[in-house]
């Protein structure tokens, strides 16, 4: 009892209480949405799956923030190994999530599904921050350099869209690594270079056709919203009316005209992709608001760690969550604004998902472990890597 009331005291002492309540606050008031949005089933499942998943999500955290990375680091090729396999498994295991994408397992002895893109972006923003401080001791932005990191990222992108076809978890790998490659001071001649061959790749797939029609339409509705207003912008059309109707304060929790709706006609995928546009409906701008403080604040708390690190391993691994939840806040809301195409990617803490949160809470835990293994004040200027 003395033993576990101690590791108590630590935690608390020591762990990141803020980051921490932070990540409870906003994920009880996803629960509160899911159950606003779910009402019109009659059933308690999402709720209690979610409810479920929070409490374990805050035994990950603890259990993440005492546990030590660099021994397990030292095993880099058994966690690549992991995640190959784990993605690979999809090609054999996977099934259509709702979403026309093959990104879920699910197991006949496991009560929800496991999405396998959204444990192994944990484990891959580790090895990266591992691959990237090792090379900067050899220079992170030699040729060699550049081109270890980028068939890395480059790999996993690919075997993730070939199992899944999940472009949209593909853009949110790309996307951590950019934010750190940046952050691990990859000179801007890269970024440009990157940039260049990507938007050449894609214009050269534009105009042969490679890219398939629905994911054109989906880009192409964000330019003309009167491009399939029945069809591959109905989602959209119905997500930025229920966002108006709400106003400034609401129409209530359990009472939105499109939420509280069961029909086909209503607003879809409320309790998942469309959570920001439920908060809109019912709790107005000032819901949508305090949705939009509590992510940022999570993101800025990721960064304010990331800057007081010990090293710069500990540093990228903060950088690379945040830059995870960052194109994931941007994407899912410009998506519920009409701004950006869908592509099936959630609201962090806010959308159903077992998994999500689960592999939130456990990121949250390692970025809670950074700060409190982080130098004391009046040590930080003597920090050899500054």
């Amino acid at each position: 009892m003395n033993s576990a009331g101690s590791v108590l005291r630590d935690f608390f002492k020591k762990g990141d209480m803020l980051l921490l309540s932070l990540c409870c606050g906003s994920t009880l008031y996803g629960i509160l949405l899911i159950a606003s949005a779910t009402h019109s089933t009659g059933s308690l499942r999402y709720v209690i799956i979610q409810a479920a998943a929070l409490v374990l999500g805050v035994f990950l955290f603890a259990f993440f923030t005492f546990l030590d990375l660099d021994p397990i680091l030292e095993r880099w090729r058994w966690i690549f190994l992991f995640n190959v396999i784990f993605i690979a498994s999809l090609f054999v295991f996977g099934v259509e999530g709702g979403t026309g994408n093959r990104s879920w397992l699910r197991p006949s002895w496991f009560p929800v599904g496991i999405q396998p893109a959204e444990v192994v972006k944990i484990t891959f923003i580790l090895l990266m921050a591992r691959q990237m401080s090792y090379l900067k001791s050899w220079g992170i932005s030699s040729p060699g350099s550049v081109f270890q990191m980028g068939a890395h990222v480059l790999f996993m992108a690919g075997l993730i869209y070939a199992a899944s076809k999940d472009a949209g978890m593909v853009l949110v790998y790309l996307f951590i690594f950019l934010a750190m490659a940046f952050a691990a001071g990859v000179k801007l001649r890269w970024f440009i270079l990157a940039f260049a061959a990507g938007g050449g790749g894609f214009a050269a797939a534009w105009i042969k056709g490679w890219i398939p029609e629905y994911m054109r339409n989906r880009i192409l509705v964000i330019f003309d919203h009167s491009l399939d207003p029945l069809g591959i912008g109905w989602q959209q059309n119905r997500s930025v009316l229920a966002l108006g109707s709400g106003g400034l304060t609401g129409q209530g929790l359990f009472h939105g005209t499109q939420t509280q709706k069961a029909s086909t006609t209503a607003l879809p995928a409320k309790h998942t992709d469309f959570i920001f546009s439920v908060a809109g409906e019912e709790l107005g701008m000032i819901g949508c608001v305090l949705i939009i403080i509590l992510l940022a604040a999570v993101v800025i708390r990721c960064i304010y760690v990331a800057v007081n690190a010990k090293d710069d391993f500990s540093a990228l691994i903060c950088v690379g969550i945040a830059g995870m939840l960052i194109f994931q806040i941007v994407e899912n809301i410009g998506m519920c604004l009409f701004l950006t195409p869908v592509i099936g990617l959630t609201l962090p803490f806010f959308s159903y998902g077992g998994t999500s949160i689960v592999s939130l809470f456990a990121a949250m835990g390692i970025i809670s472990g950074v700060k409190m293994r982080s130098l004391p004040r009046w040590l930080r200027g003597r920090n050899d890597r500054r």
